[in-house]
């Protein structure tokens, strides 16, 4: 049986990983090694990041809330306990959207879990 050798396989993983380091500062472009570090690296950011983007979009939604439940005389807690009373099943995201967009909707809204709550 004729030898095989591991060139080509080789060389197609290092291109793999070479194409991924494209753009990369200095020798982490061009270089092997250091772009493998760099794309693994960059691979742990990468995974960190799509966990904190969903941490950094739902703060930013209580806060849109937040302010415009103190506009209506109201904190977030409270809002949110009238909402969960009144039986309002909306995620903070369409209420932050509400809020932007539409004022006189989070005042209806708004208005319901007062009543809830009394």
């Amino acid at each position: 049986m004729a030898r095989v050798k591991g060139a080509m396989m080789t060389r197609k993983r290092r291109n793999k990983t070479l194409r991924l380091a494209k753009g990369y500062f200095g020798a982490k472009s061009k270089h092997f090694k250091m772009a493998k570090q760099a794309v693994m690296k960059s691979g742990q950011y990468a995974y960190i990041g799509r966990k904190q983007k969903k941490r950094d979009f739902r703060s930013l939604w209580i806060t849109r809330i937040s302010a415009a439940a103190k506009l209506n005389g109201m904190n977030y807690s409270t809002l949110m306990n009238g909402l969960k009373k009144a039986g309002i099943p909306l995620n903070r995201k369409m209420l932050a959207e509400i809020a932007v967009n539409d004022a006189a909707g989070f005042s209806a809204i708004a208005e319901q879990a007062k009543a809830a709550l009394n």
